[in-house]
């Protein structure tokens, strides 16, 4: 033992007396030996090295990535430089009798307005639409960006050819990204080459003027083509307090207070916006507030109506964030459990070392170091981990997560925090337990092992703690699961299956040819319907409208959509009551009309059920040949009456409510058509109907979809948290898992002497596999009282975000409950049924 064990020599010599320590010199062959000792001991357990380092890898790994994923999304616009000093001027819309709307975009009478304030140094103006170019002798659509010419002084965007100095120098130019660059020319050289773009009589060409880099995909902008916008030449109407086309962008100045600015803005909009709404009913400055957000706040920000690109969920981050500290809470508390386990394995070794004279700070650093050995080897294994999955975790959330160690978003800061948290959240009670040993007792009983007062209590609650967080996320997985499919499925109030949506087609849709082409696509085998309307599925803006019963009253805000009249009974949606629109009456239809003839003469509406009760009649019957009056755009209120009610659809997503919606017979008020088609090959029915577009229509693109795809696409983001949800609640089941296994093996193991005196007094091996079961199943039945009102709280939570929600029934919670404990039987089993079988005079010889 003299050579085996130097930490004592070094405790013995401090104490004879002999002089000062020397620290230098002892500390080396210390060191080395912790080293030796910590290897030796986890190359003598190899199973228990490769599911502690294992699971605590694994649960490093998935907190990692998460993490990895929080900060991405929290880091939008990070990028820009000068970003501190960039804000947005964001909406907020009061519409009489409905919610508040958050919107991105703002008025654009702000433009000319907004630099009056003496901390805004430059205001710019964007506004993003698409165009039409030939790729290959084919019409394409293309993302199209305007701006002014301040946009390059607000955003440094990185120039791979020309600067900011140079582009844009008139309306002919335009700029691109190196990667739209290479899609139009085959090259990302194209400074000073020529782009054709537009149809009909806009076709122009656009000369090359500057190319960007391309941008990273964590970024609030859409930067398509860019191209100049004349303010000077938009019509009034288009620069009024009403015109919500576009965003606006302020840079503040060195040092300015965006604060101090928002807080001006209130009584500065009672001064300046004067325009009102339905012949002054409402005033714009009470509709409208403003407000300036810096645009590192913009993707997770509530306001995300009008978005230029598809925002951040916080309640998901944040319910990620839940996810990543209690799955590497499981790894640890794994850990804990099964250094605890084991330490009562070494009571010979401790007792044995102090007694050669090993002080209790030298044996606390020995197994501390040991832990963060195992802790330091876990995190080396999670970055390979990490570095696997994270192109996996970024293809299924169309995200281009980071993955490098050092710089502002590197992972090796982050592991180390959560190392060092692990290493002494894991490691130093263990270290403490395994000091406390007392050298006479044990070597009085002549044990191997002993417990501690406590520590199998300890392991009871940790167990505990563990199924609770994994039945939770069992749960919580079955849920969101349900709602998800639910919500994909649920009633829309129009028949989808059989359904095509023809997109961007206002060209189309208004031309002098339109009943041409609608001939010729209902001749087409299968076709049976054919409508236009202005409301598309799955739509995002809401040009909401003033609204009131006739005879005075306060107003309410509802849809206006136009739509022509075959769009109800193609889209399938039932009539209550009256009748549809048509062109058999000429006060069904608007298009055509000054806006004096539509006051003086008058129009019949539809409506829906929900905008029925709105106006405040009792049944859909009610409702039919009731007067209202209804703002049209910058107009006083119109006469109109209600000639049918139709039933509510839900055109959006099943997290907004279903909206008060108008209908007018309105042609150009629309650019979608919608398809029937019936006892058809969908495939051919499609390329059928595009044979017809480019007859008709050979300069625009044919953008098509069907309507079962369209919905998919709504809830795409939502299937991508679910299954990524769903993934790490699987990875914290088998990090449970892992450490119930090791754990039965260490409880197995400990028996085997008890158990072979069961056996020998008649126990049957049923009986003892019953035994050893039902000891780790007590502590997964306790789990579910635990986890079951946690998880339902959590989830009643997050239904309630959606308009149309699943039941939130007992199923998924006793389904979690049999599960885990299925899991826990089947992971304990295989131990108890090999100890059980054990030949008893072997178990008795165990010691």
């Amino acid at each position: 033992m003299r050579g085996g064990w130097s930490t004592c020599s070094t405790g013995a010599s401090s104490r004879s007396g002999g002089g000062r320590p020397r620290p230098n010199k002892e500390s080396g062959p210390m060191w080395r030996n912790v080293l030796t000792v910590m290897l030796r001991r986890l190359a003598a357990d190899r199973a228990y090295s490769v599911i502690t380092i294992g699971g605590l890898a694994l649960g490093l790994a998935g907190c990692l990535l998460i993490l990895g994923y929080i900060r991405y999304e929290r880091s939008y616009d990070a990028w820009l430089p000068g970003h501190e000093r960039v804000h947005q001027v964001q909406t907020t819309i009061h519409p009489p009798g409905q919610p508040d709307v958050r919107s991105q975009a703002s008025s654009a009478a702000l433009y000319d307005r907004l630099s009056i304030f003496p901390q805004v140094e430059a205001v710019t103006s964007v506004a993003v639409g698409k165009t039409v170019s030939d790729q290959n002798g084919r019409p394409e659509f293309i993302d199209a960006t305007t701006v002014d010419r301040s946009f390059f002084e607000v955003f440094a965007l990185p120039f791979a050819q020309g600067s900011a100095a140079t582009a844009l120098p008139d309306e002919n130019s335009i700029v691109l990204t190196e990667s739209e660059a290479v899609r139009r020319f085959g090259t990302a050289q194209a400074l000073g080459k020529v782009l054709t773009t537009g149809a009909g009589e806009g076709k122009s060409g656009k000369r090359v003027s500057g190319v960007l880099r391309d941008l990273p995909r964590d970024t609030s902008l859409k930067v398509g083509i860019i191209s100049l916008r004349d303010w000077n030449t938009m019509p009034p109407d288009a620069r009024g307090w009403g015109a919500f086309d576009q965003h606006h962008y302020v840079k503040l100045r060195p040092g300015a207070n965006a604060a101090a600015l928002n807080a001006a803005l209130p009584a500065w909009e009672k001064r300046v916006v004067f325009d009102t709404m339905g012949g002054a009913l409402v005033s714009m400055a009470d509709v409208l507030d403003f407000r300036l957000v810096p645009i590192t706040q913009v993707h997770l920000g509530e306001a995300q109506d009008k978005a230029f690109a598809p925002g951040g969920d916080t309640r998901a981050l944040a319910t990620f964030g839940i996810v990543a500290m209690l799955t590497l809470g499981m790894a640890v508390m794994n850990f804990v459990n099964m250094t605890t386990a084991r330490a009562t394995r070494r009571a010979r070794e401790v007792a044995l070392r102090k007694v050669l004279g090993a002080t209790r700070r030298q044996l606390i650093l020995q197994f501390f170091a040991e832990g963060v050995f195992v802790a330091a080897a876990a995190t080396l294994l999670a970055f390979a981990l990490v570095e696997i999955a994270t192109p996996w975790i970024g293809g299924i959330l169309g995200a281009d997560l980071p993955l490098a160690y050092l710089g502002e978003r590197g992972m090796l800061w982050p592991a180390l925090l959560l190392l060092a948290a692990t290493a002494v959240a894991g490691a130093l009670y263990p270290a403490f337990l395994l000091s406390r040993f007392k050298p006479a007792r044990v070597l009085r009983a002549n044990q191997s092992a002993v417990g501690t007062p406590g520590d199998g209590r300890l392991r009871a609650v940790l167990v505990v703690a563990q199924f609770a967080i994994a039945i939770g996320l069992i749960a919580s997985t079955a849920v969101i699961w349900s709602q998800t499919r639910f919500v994909a499925q649920v009633d829309p109030g129009y028949r989808r299956d059989g359904l095509v949506q023809i997109d961007n087609a206002w060209r189309y849709t208004q031309g002098a040819e339109y009943e041409a082409a609608r001939r010729a696509m209902l001749a087409i085998p299968g076709v049976t319907g054919l409508g236009r309307t202005g409301l598309p599925l799955g739509a995002t803006e809401k040009p909401l409208r003033l609204m009131r019963r006739a005879g005075g009253g306060e107003g309410e805000s509802m849809g206006l959509y136009g739509v022509d009249a075959e769009f109800m009974r193609t889209m399938g949606i039932e009539l209550l009551a009256g009748r549809l629109l048509g062109d058999r009456v000429a006060l069904d239809r608007v298009e055509g009309l000054a806006p004096a003839a539509l006051s003086a003469r008058g129009v019949n509406v539809v409506v829906n059920r929900s905008a029925a009760a709105e106006f405040g009649f009792r049944s859909p019957a009610a409702a039919v040949g009731q007067p209202v009056e209804i703002a049209f755009e910058g107009l006083d209120m119109v006469p109109a009456r209600i000639v049918g009610v139709v039933e509510d659809t839900r055109f959006r997503t099943a997290r907004d409510a279903i909206e008060p919606l108008v209908y007018t017979y309105d042609p150009t008020r629309t650019y979608i058509v919608m398809v029937r088609y019936a006892a058809a090959r969908p495939g051919e029915v499609m390329a059928a109907l595009e044979r017809v577009w480019r007859r008709f229509e050979p300069e625009l693109p044919f953008e098509a979809r069907f309507a079962d795809d369209v919905v998919r696409e709504l809830y795409a983001a939502d299937r991508a948290r679910t299954l990524l949800f769903a993934g790490f609640s699987g990875l914290a089941i088998l990090i449970a898992c892992l450490g119930l296994y090791s754990l039965a093996a260490f409880t197995a193991e400990r028996r085997t002497k008890e158990i072979g005196i069961r056996k020998v007094v008649g126990a049957r091996v049923r009986d003892i596999v019953r035994l050893l079961a039902w000891q780790f199943a007590k502590p997964v039945v306790l789990a579910n009282l635990v986890a079951w009102p946690v998880a339902w709280w959590a989830m009643r939570d997050w239904l309630n975000t959606f308009d149309v929600a699943v039941a939130l029934t007992p199923g998924p919670f006793a389904v979690a409950g049999l599960l885990a404990l299925a899991i826990a039987t089947v992971t304990v089993a295989g131990h108890a049924l090999r100890v059980a079988r054990m030949n008893p005079i072997h178990a008795l010889r165990y010691e």
